[in-house]
This record gives C-alpha cells, sequence and structure tokens, in this order.
C-alpha cells in the first residue's frame, strides 16, 4: 500500500486529537480515562439524524429457525392437506437445501399444536407459547420476513451483519460506533449465550458480535454465565487494589505516547480497553448481583431464572442492562434446527424460552422502559411446510425455508398488537407486505433515529454501511 494512503487511512477523528497539540491531546487523553464525560460517551457528530423512539435494543436471537407454523403462523388448511403433496405450482422451482432435494416425495406436515386467538387484537398463537400469548398485545407480529441465504452460516452472519460473508461489523457494533455509549462503567454492546441443551444446535462464534473493520472497541462483550462473568476482569491474587489507578494512568500516557508516534487508532482503543475493565470490576459484579431482586421477579420470569446461562436469566439480566442504558444487548438461545423429531423438539425449546420472553416485555413495560427499548425476537429463516424425510402420525422434520417465516419486535417505536404481512395457504410463499432483513436492519435504525443511508464507514475505498445497497424503513410497523 501507498504510505500516504496508509497514513490517510489511519488519521480519524480520535487519532487527529490525539496527536494534536500538547494541551488539545491532554484533554482527549483525559476524555478518553472517562474523566467528566458527557452524557453519551464517542458517539459520531450529528446523531441520532432525527428525534429516537428508541435508545437500546434487546435481540433475543432463536438460533436454527424456529418454524413459523408450529408457533405463529396459523393455516388451518393444513389440516385437511395433511400428507397430501405439495403442490408443484406453489413450490416453484424454489432452490431446496441438499437435504431434501433429492426427495421424491414432499407430504404437507400440519402442525400437531393447536391455536387460539388472544387479547384484544386477537392473534393466533401455539399452545407452546402461552406466556408469549399473554403479552401478544405489545407484539407486532411479522409474518412475511425472508431472507436469501438457505443455509445457517451464512444466514446467521446475515442477520447478524447485514452480509452473508463474515468479515462486516454486527449491528451491536454499528450502534456503538455511530450512538456511542449512555453507560460509562459498562459496555455499549454485551452478548449472552444460553446453556445449550440440544446435542444438533448450530455453533455461535465471536465473530456474530465482532466489530469487522470498526475499531475493535465497538465489538460485542461476551458475560459467562460461569466463574468471572467477564474474563480477566479481576487483578491477580495478591495485588493491592490501590496500586491499579496510577498503573492504569501510566500505561495510558505510554500507549499515548506511542499512538502520537505511530498513529496506530487501535492504540486509543487499548486505553479505552483498559479503562473499561477498571471500571467493571465493580460495575458487573453489581450488575449481575440478584439478590437484590424480589421475589416477584422470579415468579414473574419463572424459576429457571434463578440459574446462571438460562434464557429466562439471561432475560432478567438483559432487563438489568437496559436499566442501566447498555446500549445493545444481544441474546443467543440455540436448539431451534428440527430436521426430525420435530414434535419432541419444539416443545423443549419452547419451554425454555417463552417464559423468559414474555417476562421481559411485561418487566420492561411495568419500569416504563419497555416505550424506549426495541425488543427484537426471531430466527434466520423458516422451516418447510413439508416433512424432511418421511411423514408419520406423530413425528415429522421441517428443511430450512428463507421465503417466508416469522418474527416480532415489541417496544420502542414500533406498533403493539398488530400483524404485519401475509403468506400463502400452504406457508410457503409471501403473498402481501414481504419484509427482507434489510429492511428489518433499515427499520431498527430508524427506530434509534438513524437514517440507514447516512451511517457509514469508508474502508478500502468505498463506504460501507449495515444495509449495503438496499434496504427500505417499513413504514407499516412504526407506531
Amino acid at each position: 500500500m501507498n504510505p500516504l494512503h496508509e497514513a490517510h487511512r489511519l488519521i480519524n477523528r480520535r487519532h487527529f486529537l490525539g496527536r494534536a497539540a500538547t494541551g488539545l491531546g491532554s484533554i482527549a487523553l483525559a476524555s478518553m480515562l472517562g474523566r467528566a464525560r458527557p452524557r453519551s460517551i464517542d458517539g459520531l457528530p450529528g446523531l441520532p439524524h432525527f428525534t429516537p423512539k428508541a435508545k437500546r435494543v434487546i435481540y433475543l436471537f432463536q438460533s436454527g429457525a424456529p418454524s413459523q407454523m408450529e408457533l405463529f403462523d396459523y393455516k388451518p388448511r393444513l389440516a385437511e392437506l395433511h400428507g397430501t403433496e405439495l403442490p408443484d405450482s406453489v413450490r416453484g422451482g424454489q432452490r431446496l437445501t441438499g437435504m431434501t432435494s433429492g426427495q421424491k416425495s414432499f407430504p404437507i406436515a400440519n402442525p400437531m399444536f393447536s391455536f387460539a386467538q388472544h387479547g384484544q387484537s386477537g392473534a393466533w398463537v401455539s399452545e407452546l407459547f402461552p406466556h408469549t400469548a399473554g403479552v401478544v398485545d405489545k407484539l407486532c407480529l411479522i409474518h412475511s420476513m425472508h431472507t436469501e441465504a438457505i443455509n445457517h452460516d451464512p444466514a446467521i452472519t446475515f442477520f447478524q451483519t447485514g452480509h452473508q460473508q463474515p468479515g462486516r461489523p454486527s449491528m451491536g457494533a454499528w450502534l456503538s460506533y455511530g450512538l456511542g455509549s449512555e453507560n460509562r462503567d459498562l459496555p455499549d454492546f454485551v452478548v449472552l449465550l444460553s446453556k445449550n441443551t440440544y446435542a444438533q444446535a448450530q455453533p455461535t462464534y465471536a465473530r456474530l458480535w465482532g466489530s469487522g473493520f470498526l475499531p475493535s472497541n465497538h465489538q460485542g462483550v461476551k458475560f459467562r454465565s460461569q466463574g468471572d462473568p467477564v474474563l480477566y476482569l479481576n487483578d491477580p491474587a495478591g495485588a493491592p487494589p490501590e496500586s491499579e489507578r496510577p498503573l492504569l494512568d501510566s500505561i495510558a500516557e505510554l500507549n499515548a505516547l506511542r499512538e502520537a508516534e505511530v498513529g496506530d487508532p487501535e492504540i486509543s482503543t487499548r486505553i479505552r480497553a483498559y479503562e473499561m475493565a477498571f471500571r467493571m470490576q465493580t460495575s458487573v459484579p453489581e450488575l449481575t448481583d440478584l439478590s437484590d431482586e424480589p421475589e416477584s421477579t422470579f415468579e414473574l420470569y419463572g424459576e429457571d431464572a434463578r440459574t446462571p446461562g438460562t434464557h429466562a436469566a439471561n432475560c432478567l439480566l438483559a432487563r438489568r442492562l437496559a436499566e442501566r442504558d447498555v446500549r445493545f444487548i444481544q441474546l443467543y438461545h440455540r436448539g431451534w434446527d428440527h430436521h426430525s423429531n420435530l414434535p419432541n423438539e419444539i416443545r423443549r425449546v419452547a419451554k425454555e424460552t417463552d417464559q423468559g420472553s414474555a417476562a421481559l416485555i411485561q418487566d420492561l413495560d411495568q419500569r416504563g422502559l419497555l416505550d424506549d427499548t426495541l425488543v427484537i425476537w426471531g430466527g434466520e429463516f423458516g422451516r418447510t411446510v413439508y416433512s424432511q424425510g418421511s411423514l408419520t402420525h406423530n413425528n415429522y422434520g421441517r428443511d430450512h425455508h428463507p421465503r417466508c417465516f416469522t418474527m416480532w419486535l415489541a417496544g420502542g417505536g414500533i406498533k403493539p398488537g398488530i400483524r404485519y404481512g401475509e403468506t400463502d395457504d400452504f406457508c410457503y410463499n409471501i403473498v402481501r407486505d414481504p419484509v427482507h432483513v434489510h429492511d428489518l436492519h433499515a427499520t431498527i435504525l430508524h427506530c434509534l433515529g438513524i437514517d440507514h443511508e447516512r451511517l457509514t464507514y469508508r474502508f478500502q475505498g468505498r463506504d460501507y454501511r449495515l444495509t449495503d445497497v438496499h434496504g427500505k424503513v417499513v413504514e407499516g410497523v412504526l407506531a
């Protein structure tokens, strides 16, 4: 690379302040070290672009792809069509995965679970989600989600980063970069993983919450459910606490000198990382200590909330993070990939997730936090109406289906108690108001006061954004 181009690439706003005259540089360093910071920390100038409805996001990602037909997209005609062949006219020559493309028969599988209408909205919800049914008037059910990705890895990566190939910044990283933080003692972006209970679950990996080509201080910080919540946070045994502050100040000064010499923006990230770790030594134990929660909290979230690493416990922790103004809270729950034995497996994973998800909505609402917290629930694609493999009277499986699936949104900026979009009688194709992944991302950013076309980052000669060159705000779901 041309050295002049490399130098130009390295110069950014923080780098300029760090290399400016001694007085200005010292002010910038003091800002890095968290002294007398303003309420909003390190966001880009001019953001938000307009008045936001939401200040933060909680994303309940259901990895493995929940079957929309078993949960939210009620199709009464499937009962009479059970066991019959899916018509070629419906399938329309669309791409299938290698797991079912060789099947000679595509028998329609009617869900084994009953549905009922709930709330004033009259939304249909499966018996598998009794707690979610109780909060359905707070939800916006989008039945017309679709994606191009047909396999798990690219599909999950697409939802998290706006691109099917690895290497792009995650959604939480984009929000951290654009809006900054409102809590100087906790990361902008926190990740919580449920303990896995399903042998065939899809893996999760750190690049899903990575910063890509953005500065690395915007990547998600994973909190663990066993041992120390954050690795390497505690001091070595025998280290006197009073020695830490002078040590950190000295290291920061040395790092600032090195940054001024070589112009590497990652050095300022390193200074911030040390300082954040220092503050998290106090803030994280206080955050994860549930002893101050009343018994009514555990009645709401269920007994699972007492066990770290369960979905319910992570939902409760998400509420505590939201109270502390963490910008983006990402939960991952695996176990929805049911190519066989679906009736038994979906019962298990629905029970693991139903009460915690519904309790989170109720809890946020009771505390006045739902109005400015956007909650998202969903997986990476849907499932086929036909059975993968043979169909029996009490057992079946479903393959991947990107053409249509259901997600729900609630809270900041979203119209409650509505159903948006519609699929055909076979739950195979969208017939009204399709919503693409890029459209969802554009809508999420809009709720946070961001024009998705204007939040960009120049990298390797082009301006990148979360929605790439696509996406439109879904006006019909906005409050």
